[in-house]
């Protein structure tokens, strides 16, 4: 009845108030017929050498960021500069346009249009041994701020690690050096990267006869087509004339999620274990980018003008003195509309009051709105429509515990989300009000190096997790995949992980589900820790769970570093010598006979510290102590990575009787690895 008192009045207000305006006539009314026009944002700028002779403004052009500088012999822009370190391994710069350029209209969210072309030339290590490596390699960025320097070696002064996981940037790297891990393909290659160091795709140059490390000059055009969003990349040497009729690339790439309206272009190189200078000699860039701006519109100066001949006319004149003033006929429809929206308002607002006191609790905590980073209840069907109904395209991995699926958010975001499997929740997971409460305890949890949870759902006997999704997926895809992780990044992994872990337990929580698949790697390959467990498996009841639950973590991570340290499983079921199946048992084998170095995975070649590793093994091996003989907390782990010059406690010469991750042999809560004899 309120809403339908709250129409008529609407209603008849309207009506009211188009009969005062019918009776002003001909008053002008400004209309912008003319709309949002259109315009071309162009800007340009060329570098014809980076020499101070022939631009004195260049300093003031091009703002230098780390090991970088112009070089007046060559009239380059180098990275790394040489005369800044003696050793120019594992330096990282950048060269950066001073000025903010349009790359994106934030209305339509269409990308600009933009061409440049740039001249360069990568030179190796004048050193033998070194001459047939090359450095890591250049990239031509467009990054959101100009003060940022990415890592070296092989993130190409791109990204860093102290980048946030939204920062946005695009880059075209001329890559000179095979990493694996990211799926290089080999040492000659160009690769789009959006986001992340991780190239979305990937050109091999060896296939057209292009070596970018020959030290021969070689020319890039790159042209993007911001509303067909579509990029074309050509390559070739300098000294030809002629503009190459093939593209290397030519397809659809769409920019617009990793750009802001106003973005700083440049270039970003780096060096690792082996040297490079990389050199730019030359460079133009163009973007054209469409603005709005806002016309007044005719009808308004003709009604202005109209307005006063007819003043002036006697005839006018004379009918006027019939009618009311019109400034009270403004007054009075400006009334009458303000009182229309306050009743509008005041019955929408009583309906909603009334509509609200007959929904349900479930309904109710799903569509209240919530503080962004506030986990929130979500629907079975909202869940099935994300994932294409659980389809088997979309699925991520599975465990004991459920299977896990990619999905996508009505608003665009991507997330994983943990379908618990019917025999998990009917053994382990009965008491689903325990379960829920923790999914929520945890969902109110932030670090970063923790997955943060979206949400939750409790229906049709369901219950999910809703985690952020992670593009570089989970640590066991990096470790025991084709792709080799250097040991600095198995290190930070360690690190990470202990931090994540101690954050949890001093908040009294535990993760309960600990091993590599349940570690993620985020766009700057920090380690974050999510597929939580919210229940240990096999505890029978919550008293016992909540005493035991800490030191099962302190032991899983212990076989986990034991895994990152050997880049192999836990417990291989049919392959190697069986006295090698078991890691944890190889491991103490091996430290009894002192022969440690064996464990440490050899594809990772000479370049790790080996001291470094065999401490942090021994930091494993006390991890799996039993509780009473000597087995750390996560906060005494925190402080030995972090004073890595402190002696740890030292390590029985023998292997204990037994390994247990919880206090007790008696509690039927073993498993392969931990209860052997």
């Amino acid at each position: 009845m309120h809403s339908m008192a709250s129409s008529l009045c609407n209603i008849f207000l309207v009506l009211c108030l188009l009969k005062v305006l019918a009776s002003i006539g001909p008053y002008p009314v400004a209309v912008h017929s003319a709309g949002d026009a259109p315009i071309n944002v162009t800007k340009h700028f060329s570098f014809y050498n980076f020499s101070f002779s022939n631009n004195p403004r260049l300093v003031h052009d091009v703002k230098l960021l780390g090991s970088a500088k112009f070089s007046d012999e060559k009239g380059s822009l180098q990275i790394p500069d040489e005369s800044q370190y003696a050793d120019i391994r594992h330096q990282a710069g950048r060269g950066i346009y001073s000025f903010p350029i349009r790359l994106l209209d934030p209305t339509t969210k269409t990308p600009a249009s933009f061409q440049t072309t740039f001249s360069f030339q990568l030179n190796n290590s004048t050193a033998s041994e070194q001459a047939a490596y090359g450095g890591s390699g250049l990239t031509f960025i467009i990054v959101p701020d100009e003060f940022t320097v990415g890592r070296p070696g092989p993130w190409l002064g791109m990204l860093n690690d102290a980048c946030e996981n939204d920062y946005k940037a695009v880059a075209v790297e001329f890559d000179t050096r095979q990493n694996p891990e990211f799926g290089d393909p080999n040492d000659n290659h160009v690769g789009i990267n959006l986001g992340t160091i991780v190239s979305s795709k990937v050109i091999n140059v060896s296939d057209v006869g292009v070596s970018l490390k020959d030290g021969f000059v070689h020319r890039a055009w790159i042209t993007y087509d911001g509303p067909q969003r579509r990029m074309d990349i050509r390559l070739g040497r300098a000294n030809e004339e002629d503009y190459p009729s093939t593209p290397i690339f030519s397809e659809s790439v769409d920019l617009s999620p990793y750009l802001n309206e106003y973005m700083f272009v440049g270039f970003s190189a780096s060096t690792g274990n082996h040297t490079q200078i990389h050199n730019i000699l030359s460079w133009n860039f163009t973007s054209v980018s469409q603005a709005f701006l806002r016309f007044p519109s005719s009808e308004t100066c003709q009604g202005k003008i109209l307005l006063e001949n007819s003043t002036a006319a006697p005839t006018t004149e004379k009918s006027s003195k019939n009618e009311p003033p019109r400034s009270f006929l403004i007054f009075m429809a400006s009334v009458a509309l303000a009182l229309a929206l306050f009743l509008g308002f005041y019955f929408i607002s009583r309906h909603r009051r009334n509509a609200s006191k007959i929904k349900t609790s479930v309904e109710t905590e799903i569509h209240l709105p919530r503080p962004p980073n506030k986990p929130r209840r979500f629907t079975f069907s909202q869940l099935s429509s994300s994932t294409r109904s659980f389809s088997e395209i979309e699925l991520l991995g599975s465990d004991s515990r459920g299977e896990y699926y990619r999905g996508k958010l009505s608003n665009g975001s991507q997330v994983a989300v943990k379908r618990f499997s019917t025999q998990f929740l009917h053994t382990h997971g009965s008491d689903k009000k325990r379960l829920l409460k923790e999914i929520k305890v945890i969902g109110h949890v932030r670090h970063p190096n923790l997955l943060p949870v979206r949400g939750w759902c409790q229906d049709n006997h369901e219950i999910m997790v809703v985690y952020d999704f992670v593009p570089n997926g989970s640590l066991d895809k990096w470790l025991f995949g084709a792709g080799v992780l250097p040991w600095t990044r198995r290190f930070k992994v360690i690190k990470d992980v202990a931090d994540g872990l101690s954050f949890l337990h001093t908040k009294h929580l535990a993760h309960k589900n600990l091993k590599c698949s349940s570690v993620f790697l985020d766009v700057n390959f920090r380690a974050v820790l999510g597929d939580f467990g919210f229940v240990l498996l096999g505890a029978e009841s919550k008293q016992f769970e909540s005493a035991v639950c800490h030191g099962a973590d302190v032991f899983e991570f212990g076989v986990l570093v034991l895994e990152v340290i050997a880049g192999r499983v836990r417990d291989e079921k049919e392959e190697g010598n069986p006295e090698e199946r078991n890691l944890l048992d190889y491991a103490w084998n091996l430290h009894q006979i002192d022969e440690k170095v064996k464990l440490v995975d050899r594809r990772m070649g000479s370049l790790i510290n080996l001291e470094q590793a065999i401490r942090v093994l021994e930091i494993g091996l006390l991890c799996t102590l039993n509780e009473n003989k000597g087995r750390p907390s996560m906060e005494q782990v925190v402080e030995f990575f972090l004073n890595m010059d402190k002696p740890i406690p030292e390590l029985p010469r023998t292997r204990p009787v037994s390994l247990f991750p919880y206090n007790s042999a008696n509690t039927g809560l073993c498993n392969t690895y931990s209860c052997t004899f």
